[in-house]
């Protein structure tokens, strides 16, 4: 159960591009004050926690209601996880903009920033492979705990900023990228995989 969790809590911190996130809400929570970054950083933990636990239990539901295998979704999911990789690592990827009417810390910080496509569609599958309630409730343990860290990272945006500074975060980010495409690769390969056979 510990290499399980480990390796799970691995997996769900680079899926949620902390490094990236980080950025964007530095540069979203520039004229903010210290107090102000806190909140914000509270909120957006939250909102990613409640979407991530939502998705991650909601896999087995979904594919048994639309019809889908889950090594049909390991191969669609994998090629967007792996587009996703590639624009974390060319420093291309989009930052949307926030609605006027919306909080910043659910939209966009928290989804599409956050918990974008390629997330949703990795904690599907992730959630449903796991198919005894002991497995589940570590994956579910892993996830609360990576979300948690993420928050951490938020909350302390300004001291790393400080230590990292720019050029770290890009170095950062661009190494999550090259992470998240080998867990593509490993995605669609086991798709790919177990349809053949």
């Amino acid at each position: 159960m510990t290499n399980l969790f480990i390796s799970l809590y691995i997996k769900w911190f680079f899926l949620l591009t902390p490094f990236f996130v980080l950025s964007v809400f530095l540069s979203m929570t520039e004229e903010m004050d210290k107090g102000a970054q806190h909140r914000l950083a509270i909120r957006t933990t939250t909102a990613v926690l409640v979407i991530s636990l939502v998705l991650y239990f909601a896999g087995n539901p979904i594919f048994s209601t639309l019809g889908i295998t889950l090594d049909g979704f390991r191969v669609g999911s994998g090629a967007l996880l792996f587009l996703s990789a590639v624009s974390l690592v060319s420093g291309k990827r989009q930052r949307p903009e926030p609605d006027d009417d919306a909080d910043v810390a659910v939209v966009p910080l928290a989804m599409p920033i956050t918990v974008g496509p390629a997330t949703i569609g990795t904690l599907l599958i992730l959630g449903a492979e796991l198919s005894s309630t002991e497995d589940k409730l570590t994956g579910a343990g892993a996830l609360v705990c990576a979300c948690l860290s993420v928050g951490v990272i938020l909350f302390s945006a300004s001291s790393l900023k400080r230590v990292i500074g720019r050029m770290g975060l890009n170095v950062l980010t661009k190494i999550t990228g090259l992470v998240l495409s080998a867990m593509a690769a490993q995605i669609a390969f086991t798709g790919v995989r177990n349809f053949l056979s």
